[in-house]
């Protein structure tokens, strides 16, 4: 088990075009802002504002929700560096 009880990143998710944070929490479940945001609680302007860009940017903007890539992969990388505190290579 890990010593801490949540980390988080902020990172510019290019799936709504918007800054998130990314959080992790000891027991290795993640949530992210945009989630929330843009996926779960999406309100009128949310959505709105998603269509807009989609069209400035000519693709379709979505959340990816639970199995989203950038939230996994930063799950991995604390889990990765965790497990290299816990077992230093030998030298």
């Amino acid at each position: 088990m890990v010593d801490w009880q949540v980390t988080a990143t902020t990172i510019f998710c290019d799936a709504v075009d918007d800054d998130v944070t990314i959080m992790v929490y000891k027991d290795w479940s993640a949530r992210c802002t945009g989630y929330k945001k843009y996926r779960e609680e999406i309100t009128k302007e949310a959505a709105k504002t998603l269509r807009k860009k989609s069209k400035g940017l000519g693709k379709t903007l979505d959340c990816e929700g639970p199995e989203c890539s950038r939230m996994i992969a930063y799950r991995e990388k604390l889990q990765a560096e965790e497990a290299a505190v816990k077992s230093p290579a030998s030298a």
